[in-house]
């Protein structure tokens, strides 16, 4: 027959059991700052991508308004085309105002030719966790998207009509344009895609 379990036995198992649950509330707390940081990291990402792809969208629009305002001078085309006609304006103040709506601010916005790079910073931090500083830290994320030109034509030559303009060959069809029926021309989408590229 077997002696009975002394008091000693279970006194000793009680600061073991202690110790394995207060292992178990740091590990789950552990994964819990995990979680918010990557959280917090996805919503910095979501507001980059939205930032570059708003700054993009209004260079886009941009430049199909003033193909649309030189659609009878087909010399324009090309420069419209290739994203260095003049007169298009600054869009960056749009990736500003998609950050925002995303709760981030914008570190850095630049545009190199027909790409727009964003960096965003988030207005919300990782907040309190076990790990020592993460109340104030706030997650960045870079983005870049880029407009690409949808459509190609041949050049008037010298002995080419006036009135008559070149056909567009667009990746959703021909164009043979009609300043006369401005609701026929292509579209903002049809000239241009705006894509987010790594």
């Amino acid at each position: 027959m077997r002696p009975p379990r002394g008091r000693g036995d279970a006194g000793q198992a009680f600061p073991i059991y202690i110790t394995v649950v207060a292992g178990l509330l740091f590990l789950a707390f552990a994964y819990l700052a995990v979680g918010q940081a990557a959280a917090n990291r996805n919503g910095a990402q979501t507001a980059a991508d939205a930032a570059a792809l708003a700054a993009a969208q209004d260079t886009r629009d941009q430049l199909a308004e003033l193909w649309v305002l030189n659609v009878k001078d087909p010399t324009k085309w090309s420069d419209i085309f290739h994203g260095i006609a003049a007169g298009l304006t600054p869009s960056c103040w749009r990736a500003y105002d998609l950050a925002a709506q995303n709760d981030a601010g914008v570190d850095s916005c630049q545009q190199d030719g027909l790409r727009f790079t964003v960096g965003v910073r988030t207005d919300k931090t990782v907040g309190d966790s076990i790990v020592p500083g993460t109340e104030n830290v706030r997650s960045k994320a870079t983005a870049s998207a880029e407009i690409d030109p949808l459509c190609t034509f041949e050049e008037p030559g010298e002995d080419a009509e006036d009135d008559v303009l070149p056909q567009l060959s667009c990746d959703a069809g021909n164009w043979t344009p009609d300043p006369d029926e401005p609701a026929d021309l292509p579209k903002p989408q049809d000239l241009f895609r705006v894509h987010l590229v790594d």
